[in-house]
This record gives C-alpha cells, structure tokens and sequence, in this order.
C-alpha cells in the first residue's frame, strides 16, 4: 500500500513502470530514516550520474504539498508520509481490503504432506511435515490459488514384511487389540532387536512381503488390519490439530500404475540392467543411478514416486506439486524428478521438493526402529496440562478454561515448530513453547486477547461529547509514534504472504504476527487507548481492531486458534 504510494508519486521522476519501482522500494531499517526508502543504485546507468547525486535530485522533486516528503541520504531517497492526511487513509483502506493478493489466479497446488507409516505411532517427529504443509496449504489458498492437501501414506514396503513375520513370530492378539498402535510398534522394534541374532528374519520377512505383493489372504489381511487401526489412530491426533486432506491415498494406491511406468521407462529405453537391478543412470546429471526394480524383482521407492507425480498431474490435473518431505530425501527427489525429465514430462519444473530440518527432542533424534519415539498425543496431552495449569493460576475464573488450555497448549506446540525457518534442525522444548513472554504461540494468543479486551472496554465506555484534543494527543497524528508504526506493519500483509509463498517458508508469517504483536503491545503501553476524548478513542480502537483482525488472520494461516478471553 504504502509503497504503491510512493511509486506513483515517482513515475513522473523515473522512467520505469510503477511495478518496478514497487519491487524496488524498501522499509527503512529505523522508523527515523522515514517510511518508504528508494534505492538509486541502479538509476546510475540510466541517468549517468553517482546514485547519492540522483537521491539528492529526485528528493527535491518533493516539498511536502501532496503528504509526501523526501529526504536524501547517500544513495537513498527516504520518504516521510504526513500522518494526519494518511493515517486515517490507510485505515479506510485496511478496513475494506481483505488483503488477498491473487498470485494464483487459479492455478492447481497439489501439497503432499503428513505421510506418516502405518502401524506406527505419529511422534513429535511427524508434526514437521504435518504442521508446515498445512500452513502452506492455507498460504496459497489465501493467495488465489486452487489448493489441495495429499496424505501420502506410507502403507506399502518391506517394512511391512517386517511387521507381520514378527506378529508371527511374537504377536499376541489380546495386547495388540488393547493398543494397536504401541504394540506394533513394539514388534517392530523387537524385529530389529532380534534380526542381527536371526539370520532367519530377514528372509522371513521379505518372502511376507513378497506374499503381500503377490495378492496372498493372510499377508493381505494382516496388512488391512494394520492400516485400518492406524488410520483411526490418525485421525484423532489430526482432528486435535485441525488438520485436514483432500485426499489421502496411501503408497499401496499406485500398486496398479508402477507397471505402465516401468514400460514406459523400457520402451524409452532408459532401464539398464546394474547387479542384477534395473536402474536409470543419470550419470549426466551427476546423480547416482535411480533403482526401479530391486534384485529380488520388488518396486522400490523411486517407481512408485515416479506413477504418483505421473497420477497427480495428468489425472488429478496439479500444475505445481510440493512435497514437504524431510531433507535426508533430497537425493531421492533429484533422482525421481531427473528421471521424470528424461520421460519426457516438461512440467517436472513444476514439481518441487520442499525440505525440513531434522526435528530433535530435548537433543535426542528420534529413531522408531529402536523405539526412540516421543509419542505426539503425549506431548500435547502434556502442553494443554501445563497450559490448564497456567491458566488457573492467573485466571482460575476464567470461561471454559479447558477448551481453551487446549487451543492454547496445543498452539504452542504448533507455533514452536513453524516459527523457525524450515531448514533449521529443531531442538524442541516444552518449556520455552509455553512461555507467555516469549516469541511463543501462548504470546500472540494473549496479546489477540488483549486486542479483544481493549475493544470491550472501549465499547462499553460509551460516546461521551467530542471535545478539543486532550493531553495525549499526538503531534503528528491521533495514534502517536507507536501506533504510526503498527499501522504501516499491518499494511505489510500482503508483501509476507508472497514472500512466504515465493519461498514455501510458513516461519515468514510467524515472525510477521510476532512483530504485529510486539508493535501493538508496545503501542498499548505508550499510548492510552480507551481515552476521554472520543476522537483519539475511536482512532486508538480502530488501530486495535485493525490489529485484532491481522493477527487472526495470520494465526489462523499457521494453525492457532484465538481464545477471545485467557
């Protein structure tokens, strides 16, 4: 908004197109510097003159008449607006904008995310993939973009082989009927405690897992039963994270379509035969060969990944295809979109794999082969005690205060993992994502209160006579310096959703809302808001709820709920 201003205010200066200068124009690092600065640097060419000399003519093209004035500072131009004609400008504005920039124009997003294993409990591990894709999904919807969100199951493979030899060998019905989930994965565990000792099991499993792709009962009603459990399992811990997909179709969903792209792969004659295996060599691209078809003559990975991007774009019609995937698969990803590309499929730059750090729990990685799983219900269970606890301590009267412990608990949980840049490795901590004061989920959730509050308050002090400015009145405003500030923030939406969007990063958005909050909390301890004079009130109360609206908005794309009261 603001700097649509200034660019206009520029066309008739600078021979560029107001889009460019747009694109150009930045945020001074200091509010003192000004409100919007335009860099020069690139002027110099053009104009055949040092960008410091350009700043100093360009900002006496400005005096101030039309609310603009201009300052040079080196090879900057920065730009003052005059609050007392924009401040309310801009309200207006915010107030009837949605503040929906349609970057997509209807463009298909296909977002493969979650995919937990069947049979094994969702860890704290799993919450990466599930809590970052689900912000993603909510940023390009927002954005104008036809979103759907794939639960891509991992329901398929030898570990399935694995699974069953040992409830062969170990499984009792009573305990695995009592709880499916931990029990299985109790024998998974056992198998791989015991295989090192057993050459047997190996051998015994993959002859289970053959059985299984072979179409055998028992393998086959083993295998459904295992999914079928887990599923529900599932759906509980999503529905507690207000999660939903669009389709969930698990890897077993392309048994039937390996086969055309293992012909396909042969008729292009991309397949050689290595040891035994048939692999595409991509020796040109600088990757290792992508195995197709294991020795034992079984589908790998790759196969099924290659019919999966195959389904997605020619039958469920995806222009774009993220897959928010942990970064150990980057490899994996290279090698199925290199192969795609030597298919012949011109929209594989259209697939792109969205990468993660590696999610630790107080320093430990997490390990399901060895059982080294911190269980999410169990940590949630926890945040929303600890958040219940909290609230009784400062607020024991407080309305249906276990609903809101657990969109509370719950939220730090959330907010703790997206507020880091997806690359990071994550070190979790319960403590530090429960803190109030912090850079924490349970922050802008009280500061939405807050937001909330101010605006009972103001409601319910009336309309008294409007009388001259009291003693609080800004000079150059009716918001003072704080509120200026927090009103250019909330201008600002639009510029991180796309920043976010162009770099599949949800984080840009959680540090937005902490900046939004920090910028209104610093705004409610400068200035009195609920004040005598119903001007400035109804100015200060608009700001709050401009402010209220924002950090809902923002909340709601990364997964918070907003409790009106805590």
């Amino acid at each position: 908004m603001l700097q649509e201003w200034i660019a206009s205010a520029l066309v008739p200066h600078v021979p560029w197109t107001k889009q460019q200068m747009v694109d150009l124009l930045e945020i001074p690092p200091q509010p003192q510097m000004g409100d919007v600065a335009f860099p020069c640097f690139t002027l110099a060419k053009t104009f055949k003159k040092s960008p410091a000399d350009i700043a100093k003519e360009l900002a006496a093209q400005f005096d101030g008449r039309d609310g603009i004035q201009a300052e040079a500072a080196g090879p900057y131009v920065n730009f003052r607006l005059d609050r007392k004609r924009y401040e309310q400008q801009i309200m207006d504005e915010l107030t009837v904008s949605d503040q929906r920039p349609n970057l997509g124009k209807g463009e298909k997003v296909l977002i493969d995310m979650s995919s937990p294993n069947i049979a094994k409990p969702m860890g704290i591990g799993h919450l990466r993939s599930t809590m970052i894709g689900a912000a993603l999904y909510n940023m390009y919807k927002l954005a104008g973009y036809d979103v759907a969100s794939i639960n891509h199951l991992g329901d398929w493979g030898t570990q399935f082989g694995k699974q069953i030899a040992a409830y062969k060998r170990w499984g009792n019905d009573e305990a695995i009927a009592a709880n499916p989930i931990k029990e299985s994965l109790k024998l998974y565990v056992q198998f791989h405690e015991e295989a090192p000792h057993d050459e047997t099991l190996e051998p015994e499993a993959r002859d289970w897992f053959r059985k299984l792709e072979s179409g055998d009962e028992e393998a086959y009603r083993l295998w459904k039963y295992f999914v079928d459990v887990s599923l529900k399992e599932f759906q509980r811990m999503y529905d507690r994270l207000g999660v939903s997909f669009d389709y969930t179709l698990g890897e077993s969903f392309y048994n039937d379509k390996m086969d055309a792209v293992v012909d396909q792969l042969r008729d292009q004659h991309l397949l050689e035969e290595s040891e035994g295996a048939l692999v595409v060599r991509l020796d040109e691209e600088g990757m290792p060969p992508c195995l197709i078809i294991k020795t034992d003559g079984t589908t790998i990975y790759p196969t099924r990944d290659l019919a999966t991007a195959l389904y997605r774009h020619d039958v469920l019609k995806g222009d774009k295809l993220l897959y928010v995937v942990g970064g150990e698969q980057r490899l994996h990803f290279q090698q199925v979109f290199a192969v795609l590309r030597r298919m012949g499929a011109d929209w594989v730059d259209q697939c792109e794999h969205v990468p993660f750090g590696l999610m630790r729990f107080e320093g430990k990685k997490m390990s399901t082969r060895r059982g080294k799983i911190v269980y999410l219900e169990e940590v949630l269970d926890e945040a929303v005690a600890r958040a219940l606890q909290i609230i009784e301590e400062k607020n024991s009267s407080l309305e249906h205060k276990e609903e809101v412990a657990e969109a509370v608990g719950i939220g730090a949980i959330i907010f703790g993992d997206l507020k880091n840049n997806r690359l990071n490795e994550v070190d979790f901590s319960l403590e530090e994502a429960l803190n109030f004061d912090g850079e924490t989920g349970p922050y802008l959730q009280y500061t939405y209160a807050r937001t909330q509050s101010v605006l009972s308050k103001g409601r319910a002090a009336g309309e008294p006579e409007s009388g001259t400015a009291g003693p609080d009145q800004a000079v150059n405003g009716q918001l003072g310096d704080s509120g200026w500030e927090l009103l250019k923030l909330l201008t600002r939406f639009p510029d991180q959703l796309k920043r976010g969007i162009q770099n599949n990063e949800p984080s840009v958005m959680a540090r937005y809302a902490l900046d939004v909050a920090q910028a209104f909390n610093h705004f409610y301890n400068k200035e009195r808001i609920v004040t005598e004079d119903s001007s400035l009130r109804e100015a200060r109360l608009k700001l709050t709820e401009l402010t209220g609206a924002s950090l809902a908005r923002t909340m709601h794309l990364l997964g918070l709920k907003t409790p009106q009261r805590m």
